[in-house]
């Protein structure tokens, strides 16, 4: 069956004992029976092989892909559609480990080029020149206060706002610098602008009245149905520009797989609008 003479299988089960340090087979009968420890090895070995086999049959066989996609995405889409990605994604390719990186669109950026993710859904102006890329997603910004905020119900222009702290998104994001762009730097005293990392702790921030809070519109519903938030109306100088992402790969990633990661974000868009 080995396609092995006698005398090769023979110095193989020497060399074999002699490594483990036990005696195989008794061979002071006819022929060779099994020794107690030959026959405990003999049980494990059937268990490496039978694994040995699942692990090829599910490379071989399998319908679907199996393996471990490493996807980044920008905050925002972590508190707007992720989860509904995720649970599309659980459904179609069940076999897919996902390793999950959240960071702002920059980092991604260098993370896609640099090969240390597969997939990235990021701020459209900020996708690398070679990626692969598609429109998934357009979220709107909204000025948000907490409910017992004291501030003007009228509608507010930059200058209002900027008369109350300002909790927005960090240094060097689009939002960031688009702000910096509306705010009138030559007031006095200048604009208390808190750059925040984390859209949660903007969030948690703005519920707790410390401020003027920028958020997408998605993040803050919740909020703003239990009454918790208010949103602010503002001219149309104060009114912040939409956030669009992009689903991001290198062209050298799977069609086929990067295909269904797309469809998944783009039907999980739809339900959240829905």
């Amino acid at each position: 069956k080995l396609n092995l003479t006698q005398s090769a299988v023979s110095a193989r089960v020497s060399g074999l004992e002699e490594s483990l340090g036990v005696t195989i087979f008794d061979r002071r009968r006819h022929g060779a029976q099994l020794t107690p420890q030959g026959r405990a090895f003999l049980e494990q070995a059937e268990r490496l092989l039978a694994m040995r086999n699942q692990i090829v049959a599910g490379f071989v066989e399998q319908a679907g892909f199996a393996g471990t996609i490493r996807i980044g995405v920008a905050e925002t889409i972590v508190h707007t559609w992720l989860a509904g990605m995720l649970t599309r994604l659980a459904e179609t390719l069940p076999d897919m480990r996902l390793e999950l990186s959240v960071d702002t669109s920059p980092v991604l950026a260098r993370k896609l080029t640099d090969a240390e993710l597969d997939v990235a859904v990021m701020m459209s102006s900020l996708v690398p020149p070679l990626a692969v890329r598609k429109r998934v997603y357009r979220c709107p910004l909204a000025w948000y206060v907490a409910r017992d905020y004291v501030l003007d119900k009228r509608v507010l222009g930059i200058d209002d706002l900027a008369r109350h702290p300002i909790i927005t998104f960090s240094r060097g994001t689009l939002p960031h610098a688009e702000l910096e762009h509306k705010l009138p730097m030559t007031r006095l005293p200048a604009p208390l602008l808190h750059a925040c990392a984390s859209l949660s702790t903007t969030l948690h921030l703005t519920r707790a009245g410390f401020g003027i809070g920028l958020l997408p519109e998605p993040m803050a519903a919740n909020d703003l149905s239990e009454g918790a938030l208010r949103r602010i109306s503002v001219s149309k100088e104060a009114a912040m520009s939409d956030l669009t992402f992009d689903f991001a790969h290198l062209p050298d990633q799977p069609p086929t797989v990067m295909e269904g990661l797309r469809r998944a974000a783009q039907e999980a868009v739809a339900a959240m609008a829905r």
